[in-house]
């Protein structure tokens, strides 16, 4: 009988140790959430000491394939604006050569205008026969003007292989050496690009 009250007794100690042991835990299980706690809550509050967050790699990705892109447009562009300018240069000079090749063929027109008008007398170019062909003549020289042909000017002005083509050399009192003295055809240009030379004689 006495042992049974001595195992009741030790029984009932074991479980009292077991739940003090029990209840000691807890209180540092609280103890320890509350420090985590406090310490997140310091961190949160500060920030200085948080790290840097990092750029996002999939936004840099997308900025540099924006601009990756704008300058292939901004070359594209640049490209198109130099073709342009081209095929305008090209067309402006494939225009100009068509023009003074035409030019080049009228002029054997326009000297025989000139050589029948000179041939006429006072009396003969009042003939309204005449004055007709003058009319045409004066019409076709008014149209070749307004599209930039002018005759190149010859006589009495100093020889320049640019212009004139000399064909032979006279002595001359009146003028200087190197001077135009005569002109035998007249040449002519379109624009500022020589259509035709002027052939001449030059004093000496």
């Amino acid at each position: 009988m006495r042992n049974k009250h001595k195992n009741k007794a030790g029984n009932k100690m074991e479980k009292e140790k077991e739940l003090e042991k029990e209840i000691k835990e807890e209180k540092e299980k609280e103890k320890e959430s509350a420090a985590a706690t406090e310490a997140s809550a310091e961190d949160e509050a500060g920030g200085g000491d948080k790290e840097p967050e990092k750029p996002d790699a999939r936004s840099d990705k997308k900025d540099e394939k924006i601009k990756e892109l704008e300058d292939k447009v901004l070359r594209q562009m640049a490209e198109f604006e130099n073709f342009r300018k081209r095929s305008e240069k090209e067309k402006s000079q494939m225009y100009d050569m068509g023009a003074k090749s035409v030019i080049e063929k009228m002029l054997p027109v326009i000297d025989n205008f000139e050589r029948g008008l000179a041939t006429l007398t006072q009396e003969q170019k009042k003939d309204p026969f005449a004055e007709g062909i003058d009319k045409v003549y004066t019409q076709l020289m008014t149209e070749l003007s307004g599209i930039g042909v002018t005759p190149i000017a010859a006589e009495g002005e100093p020889f320049d292989p640019e212009l004139h083509n000399a064909v032979s050399q006279i002595e001359s009192d009146e003028l200087a050496s190197g001077t135009v003295a005569q002109e035998l055809l007249k040449g002519y240009k379109y624009h500022d690009s020589v259509v035709r030379h002027s052939m001449v004689s030059v004093v000496s």
